[in-house]
């Protein structure tokens, strides 16, 4: 008897435990300023982040705005929160990996809540003679994955990637132009004898059609 004595006694002490899951194991009133600084640190552990994105964590989470303001105040006087630097990260790291124009960065930076003054600043590392570099780049690549294709389609496709990259159709089309050409993919004409053949223009000699028909068919647009 007295063992179960000492196991109903032992059964109503863990009964007056306080809960370790459920809604009863939360704070009713949790300190709002913890929770803003839990939620901060948690994902800029992860990555570094814009304040905006930081306030819409906040947010979702209940926390009002003015806490997470002073919040967010105290993280940038530290240095923990700092939107140039972000930008400016954002910028090199897209462009590098994923080769994005900077009209690509620029909407990706909107989206992630940087001011357009700040998303400037970042972009002037960005030169436009860099821009192009990684737009040939990125043309030679495309053409060489898909050597095996029709010409119109592997023109189309090109346009296609770098379009959805940012990059304006006319430079990506005089980019094709002079890769297709210095690969020799396409023989020079003579432009005054194909005048003369009715319907699509072809080199008689390689029965290939000059690249500007090609572009022409295609379209400079976005797929």
């Amino acid at each position: 008897m007295s063992g179960a004595r000492g196991r109903s006694g032992g059964s109503r002490w863990r009964v007056d435990e306080p809960p370790v899951t459920g809604a009863a194991a939360q704070d009713p009133e949790p300190d709002q300023e913890q929770v803003a600084r839990a939620i901060a640190l948690r994902m800029l552990t992860d990555a570094p982040r814009s304040r905006a994105q930081l306030e819409q964590a906040m947010a979702r989470k209940a926390v009002p705005e003015e806490v997470a303001a002073a919040v967010l105040d105290r993280f940038t006087e530290v240095g923990l929160v700092d939107d140039a630097q972000y930008a400016e990260l954002v910028v090199r790291s897209r462009h590098a990996e994923r080769g994005l124009s900077s009209r690509a960065l620029r909407a990706e930076l909107r989206r992630r809540g940087v001011e357009d003054d700040v998303s400037q600043e970042a972009l002037a590392q960005l030169s436009p003679e860099q821009e192009e570099a990684t737009a040939r780049r990125l043309v030679a690549r495309k053409l060489a994955s898909t050597a095996g294709l029709d010409a119109p389609v592997r023109i189309r496709r090109t346009l296609g990637a770098l379009g959805r990259k940012g990059y304006p159709p006319g430079l990506v089309a005089r980019l094709v132009r002079e890769e297709l050409a210095a690969s020799q993919e396409l023989a020079s004409r003579d432009r005054s004898a194909q005048d003369q053949v009715d319907g699509p223009r072809v080199d008689e000699a390689t029965g290939v059609r000059p690249l500007d028909d090609l572009l022409d068919e295609v379209g400079t647009g976005e797929d």
